[in-house]
Parts: structure tokens; sequence; C-alpha cells
């Protein structure tokens, strides 16, 4: 709708990038912040969220690769393309990669795991509603054709491949949109005192997993699907199991800190 922020002859600053930079810096302030009523040390949590960034690129782009896997064996020079090169990449990629690596940087810095996480899981949520905005700025990750009366057209030649002149879900304001209630939600639920510690990263992979597998639906995509879903569904679909398994963890030790007995089941 809008790719360019500001055009001087052939230079220009595109909209997404500088979205997803205003995202990337807002989710930090949010961490940190949320960090130090934790009593967590900023500093190492901001190191965190800077090295989790560049893992998440790292992953995002491999993901990238692996989904797209038989055109570019087939085609290796194109992983050295401008266009490759500019590419976001796939979301859930990064979002794995980033979460592994903060789960071995936090025991390797002695941090709670827990509690670091959960100051991690509002500031996520909030970039993602502000980058996604930046995907809709582009172009990118459009939705299917619609006749619906708030369906968007995108008519700039810089925004393709997207379908130019055709009405289209705003898939990527769906998201935002979803993204912006699941922080808001956590936000408030970590300024709540019944708040337990894994709670909240539980909560943002399973309230996400579910808005992210019901938009698919919504989306235009070139994945190939396995059985009815396609590869971002099945991956939102584990997403969302390890969200319930953190969500379990922390239930489990708000159990043992309050000294009641666990429930078994036959």
């Amino acid at each position: 709708m809008y790719p360019k922020l500001i055009s001087f002859g052939s230079f220009f600053i595109p909209t997404y990038g500088v979205l997803v930079a205003l995202g990337f810096l807002l989710a930090l302030t949010v961490t940190v912040r949320l960090a130090r009523r934790s009593g967590l040390p900023s500093e190492k949590v901001m190191n965190l969220a800077v090295y989790c960034a560049m893992a998440g690129i790292v992953g995002a782009k491999l993901f990238m690769f692996l989904f797209d896997l038989p055109t570019y064996l087939h085609n290796p020079g194109e992983i050295f393309t401008l266009e490759t090169l500019q590419a976001a990449g796939v979301f859930h990629g990064g979002l794995i990669v980033a979460l592994l690596f903060a789960i071995w940087y936090i025991r390797k810095e002695s941090l709670p795991l827990l509690a670091t996480m959960d100051c991690f899981a509002p500031g996520i949520a909030l970039g993602q509603a502000i980058g996604r905005l930046g995907c809709f700025a582009a172009g990118c990750c459009w939705g299917k054709e619609c006749s619906l009366p708030w369906g968007v057209r995108f008519r700039s030649d810089f925004a393709a491949p997207v379908p130019l002149d055709k009405t289209l879900h705003p898939a990527q304001l769906y998201e935002s949109a979803a993204d912006l209630l699941i922080f808001v939600f956590l936000y408030r639920r970590f300024q709540s005192s019944s708040a337990r510690k894994g709670e909240l990263i539980g909560l943002y992979l399973v309230l996400y997993s579910i808005a992210r597998f019901i938009i698919e639906f919504f989306r235009e995509h070139e994945q190939s699907l396995v059985g009815p879903f396609s590869l971002t569904q099945w991956i939102a679909l584990g997403l969302l199991v390890v969200g319930g398994i953190f969500l379990s963890r922390s239930r489990a030790s708000a159990l043992l800190q309050a000294g009641e007995p666990q429930r078994t089941t036959a």
C-alpha cells in the first residue's frame, strides 16, 4: 500500500524496514521494563533480546530455504539475489531458532528460565503487531481474493509479486490486530498478582499459534499442503503443544511452591 516511506530519485527508505525496526525497539523497551520489575539484570536481558533478534533472522532465512528447497537446489544462484536477501523469511522459523537460543543463553547466564521468558512474551507480540503493518505496507504475506467490503487492493508495482488490482483479504492486518490483542492481554496479565511463572510465554505460544493457524486459511501462499494443512499451520500446531507444555510446567511449579500435592491420572 505504501512500500516506500521516503524516496529521493532511485534512493528510498522502505516502510517495511522502518516498521520492523520500530517494532523491535518497542519490544525491547517493553521487555527490559518488565525485566526490571521482575528483578532481573536488565543488561543480560537486553543482550539476550539482541542475540535472539539475530538468531531469529538466521532461523527465518533458514526455514525460507527449507520451504523452497527444490527451487534453490535447481537454481542455487537465487540464494544470493537481492530479492532473497531482502526477503523477511519464515517467521515461525525465526521464532523456533530464537526460542532454542534463548533457552541455551538463559541457562548459560544462570537466569531463571520461566521468569525471563515471561518478560519477553508481551514484547514479542507487540513487535509482531507493528511488523505486520510493515508487511501490509510492502504488500508481502497477502491474503486470498475476496469480495468483502474491507478487502484491499495493491496498486504499486514495487509491491510485486502481490496480485495488483484484485480485492484481497488484508491478512496482514488480521494478524497485526490479533498480535496487538495478545500483547494487551499478556501485559495486563503480567501485572496481575495471580500470574504464575512461565504462564505468559505459554499463553503467548498458545494464543499466537491459534491466531496464526486460523489466519492461514485467509492467506495466499505457495506452500504445498501436507495433509489438510499448510506447513505453517503444522508448525503452529507444534508450537501450540510447546505452549501447553510451558503452561503445564508453570502450574506444576506453582503447586510445588505452594506445597500442594500434584494430581496424578491413572
